[in-house]
């Protein structure tokens, strides 16, 4: 990887006084554009959380006309296949339950608003783009991964388009690899995944780029004693590798949690804290999903200074409702992605006002386009032309720049090469199929305890 690029500062202090002062302003809810009630992510308080979560998925659910609810396992779908039809079936694989499932409802919406701007464009090849969405779940939960995508598969897409999850995405890809259906995931980091089939693409940076990032951070805080708690995930343990490596030449002493994790399954993080307190830590990182909560709850109890604290992606949501102010106040964290601009949460809310989060909605959005991109150049829906495809619409090999599906699609019937310019500010895919650069959003928890955007850093994917 190489260095990064600050493109963004911190806000005036009238902007942020706004921010800490109202929940629903523009520039507080910007911050989660990425985060994750985040990663991400992937992930957050036990039960209450999940279950609010659920609800809010299940009201995004019903926004394409056609679409009907299923249950555990099914798809919900609007028109014919691909192959029935000749018109391109999209496959969204979002969490509908587990404990990713706050992560549902903002990308329903991005993959129904994209689908809606390409329709109203003209469709791909002239016609509209039928959909079918499916739970993907978590990891735990590797059943719903397996009968989720089987049901998204059973539609015969010209692309599967999520999940957020690495592990996830490892449980169902060769599924969809083997049916010649790319997979294009929206939030799944994990260096492990680059160039792990031809069929498997994402619109988010692995995680050299965040990890990197966060080890920067950390050392330019002037951090001398680092502890670590993260979980045994594929997510937590490949950005933890990549944040411990970037500290090896620093002057940061990392006294727990190099080699250690705890059980995502975890609830009771008594014994955990004692031993990161025992281990005498000026600053503690946490990367997780929904144990966060839990285990910041038990760092209180246990007399731990919580506003020396570093999050990622996958924990850095909106805690006012959880903590009492100032528990996480200057505490720092880091999202891939850009901040979601206020017209394009006003867009994604039209879709569903429900929407709070905005984690993994421009990655979600990008993902469709690009679908729709492939096919429209390649002149056919099915996987296979897709996939050979997608470099190329995404600038792999030159071409003009356009921001939307209508330019683009103009440039295409021109017969001009194009690079989608979307939303997250990606690079064109490399040839593992990554972006081949990205931002990193860094951020500071207010009083409320609410993450609000500090500045930008940009990044090349190595």
């Amino acid at each position: 990887m190489t260095g990064f690029t600050d493109t963004g500062h911190a806000m005036n202090n009238t902007a942020a006084g706004h921010e800490a002062g109202h929940a629903s302003s523009p520039d507080n809810e910007r911050f989660n554009r990425k985060h994750h009630h985040a990663r991400m992510r992937r992930r957050r308080s036990a039960r209450t959380a999940t279950m609010r979560a659920t609800a809010l998925f299940a009201a995004a659910a019903f926004g394409l006309s056609g679409l009907a609810a299923c249950g555990s396992g099914a798809s919900s779908s609007s028109g014919s296949s691909s192959a029935d039809s000749g018109a391109l079936m999209l496959g969204g694989f979002f969490p509908e339950t587990g404990s990713l499932s706050y992560l549902g409802p903002d990308t329903v919406a991005a993959f129904k608003l994209a689908v809606k701007d390409v329709n109203a464009a003209g469709g791909v090849l002239g016609k509209d783009v039928n959909t079918a969405i499916a739970d993907s779940s978590d990891a735990d939960h590797a059943d719903q991964n397996t009968s989720g995508v089987q049901s998204l598969l059973a539609k015969k897409p010209g692309v599967i388009i999520g999940s957020p999850s690495s592990s996830v995405t490892k449980n169902i890809y060769k599924q969809a690899s083997g049916s010649k259906v790319p997979v294009i995931s929206v939030g799944a980091t994990s260096p492990s995944l680059s160039g792990i089939d031809e069929y498997f693409f994402r619109t988010i940076a692995p995680d050299g780029v965040q990890g990197a990032v966060m080890g920067n951070v950390i050392e330019q805080d002037g951090v001398q004693n680092l502890a670590i708690a993260v979980f045994n995930d594929e997510y937590g343990t490949g950005l933890r590798k990549v944040i411990v490596n970037t500290l090896a030449d620093s002057n940061v002493n990392i006294v727990y949690g190099k080699t250690e994790t705890f059980d995502p399954t975890e609830t009771n993080f008594s014994s955990l804290v004692t031993t990161l307190k025992a281990s005498h830590p000026d600053a503690i990182l946490v990367i997780a999903f929904d144990q966060t909560k839990a285990l910041v709850k038990e760092m209180i109890s246990q007399g731990i200074d919580t506003n020396k604290l570093y999050l990622t992606d996958g924990n850095t949501q909106d805690y006012s409702g959880d903590f009492d102010p100032g528990v996480l106040k200057g505490d720092a964290a880091t999202i891939p992605g850009a901040e979601a601009s206020d017209e394009f949460q006003k867009r994604i809310k039209s879709i569903d006002s429900s929407v709070k989060n905005f984690t993994y909605a421009a990655e979600t959005y990008d993902a469709v386009v690009l679908s729709a991109l492939a096919a429209q150049k390649g002149g056919a829906v099915d996987g296979a032309t897709i996939k050979d495809n997608l470099p190329a619409v995404s600038g792999a090999d030159g071409g003009t720049k356009c921001k939307s599906y209508k330019e683009c699609l103009a440039l295409i019937k021109g017969g001009k090469s194009i690079q989608y310019q979307g939303l997250t500010g990606i690079g064109p895919f490399n040839k593992d199929h990554d972006p081949s650069s990205a931002n990193i959003g860094v951020y500071k928890f207010d009083g409320d305890n609410k993450p609000v955007f500090d500045h930008l850093q940009s990044g090349k994917v190595a």
